[in-house]
């Protein structure tokens, strides 16, 4: 359960105390979220090779298809909109939910393949 809130709240996958992400980035002012190359905290290095984030973008991928499902089954059969409206309001959604996906599918990805190592002994 604590890997599972670390994860949301964005921490390392090694020490589970410092963050993965310096800034959160803002859609609307168009910022991608930043991250750090290391852990601040115990040194763990977060990008392990070349083209290791290739991955997180299927992660991405199946999570803004979650989302949209979700928006959709909302707003078509819930409130019982047009297609129009639908996909309009889909479309918001997924723009302003892409710095989210962005943090998340990249922490999901270092989650699923993270190599714990022991702390460094001083």
């Amino acid at each position: 359960m604590t890997d599972l809130i670390n994860l949301i709240r964005g921490k390392c996958p090694n020490c589970e105390k410092g963050n993965i992400f310096s800034s959160r980035g803002n859609v609307f002012l168009f910022r991608m979220p930043r991250m750090h190359r290391k852990c601040e905290n115990c040194g763990y290095n977060f990008v392990q090779e070349p083209g290791y984030f290739f991955g997180a973008m299927y992660v991405s991928y199946v999570l803004t298809i979650a989302e949209m499902i979700a928006i959709m089954v909302i707003v078509k059969f819930m409130l019982g909109l047009g297609n129009l409206y639908v996909f309009f309001i889909v479309a918001v959604v997924a723009v302003a939910l892409s710095t989210f996906n962005f943090r998340m599918s990249r922490t999901i990805w270092m989650y699923i393949f993270r190599k714990k190592k022991a702390p460094e002994q001083t």
